[in-house]
């Protein structure tokens, strides 16, 4: 775990939510709340939420492109280019 994320009992979030709130928006630190000892939800800043989730769509799309490269779903670079004059003509003669 980094120094930048805590764990709290979920009590801790009851009694001190704006209070969280504040520190986590501000610090940009990540909290994590227990439930009976347990992990149940994590809290972090809105600008974290969003670099986790494109870092996640990245993610994504390198292993979907990796999977494709391996099974063989890909196409040459001259064929990218003249599928992609095609387009550009067609989109200019209806455009």
């Amino acid at each position: 775990m980094s120094q930048r994320e805590s764990v709290k009992p979920i009590t801790y979030l009851k009694s001190n939510a704006a209070e969280l709130v504040r520190e986590v928006n501000e610090d940009g630190r990540t909290v994590t709340i227990t439930q009976n000892g347990e992990a149940k939800v994590v809290v972090m800043d809105v600008d974290t939420y969003d670099r986790w989730r494109s870092a996640l769509a990245l993610m994504k799309l390198l292993a979907q492109g990796e999977a494709d490269v391996q099974t063989g779903r890909t196409v040459g670079t001259e064929e990218t280019f003249k599928r992609a004059r095609k387009a550009i003509k067609r989109s200019d003669q209806n455009g």
